[in-house]
């Protein structure tokens, strides 16, 4: 008798359109600087934004979409390559950008692309084989990352600009 009771209590307390509220997806936080920055797996990048000057750009209101390669990813590429990175402004801002399409495109529109235009200038290649999506020769390991300013894919190789 006491169960039922209580039941009925629980049952009064929560409101009916508690329960038949359909569940929404929480509105993003925090745009693409702070999103990256609180997982933990894009410090490189993000230090080489900074370099670059590109921070204040990555955390505004424009809508952007970041293939952003992690710290795993960094480490693929030659320590020859990331020194003269380091070295020249420009072209480290030319590469960085090469990760950036303008718009929030969802993964739902990038496999529909064949390619996308950065905002380095070139654009990158766009494929899908299987379940995988490629981006030049990255594959996408994880999509949709939603922030207040964009989206965020999460690529496994660094992706480099030609000459």
């Amino acid at each position: 008798m006491k169960k039922i009771a209580l039941l009925l209590t629980l049952a009064v307390a929560v409101p009916a359109a508690a329960i038949a509220a359909p569940v929404r997806a929480e509105a993003p936080q925090a745009n693409i600087v702070q999103t990256a920055a609180s997982t933990g797996q894009f410090t490189t990048l993000l230090a080489l934004a900074k370099q670059a000057g590109l921070v204040g750009a990555l955390s505004g209101s424009s809508k952007l979409t970041v293939f952003a390669p992690t710290d795993a990813a960094f480490k693929k590429v030659p320590k020859a390559t990331l020194a003269k990175l380091g070295k020249d402004k420009a072209l480290l801002k030319r590469v960085l950008l090469y990760h950036v399409i303008k718009g929030q495109v969802p993964a739902a529109k990038v496999v529909m692309l064949r390619s996308a235009k950065t905002l380095a200038g070139p654009s990158v290649r766009i494929r899908v084989s299987g379940k995988t999506v490629f981006v030049d020769k990255a594959s996408v390991s994880k999509a949709d990352i939603r922030t207040t300013n964009g989206i965020i894919h999460v690529i496994d190789s660094v992706l480099i600009p030609a000459s």
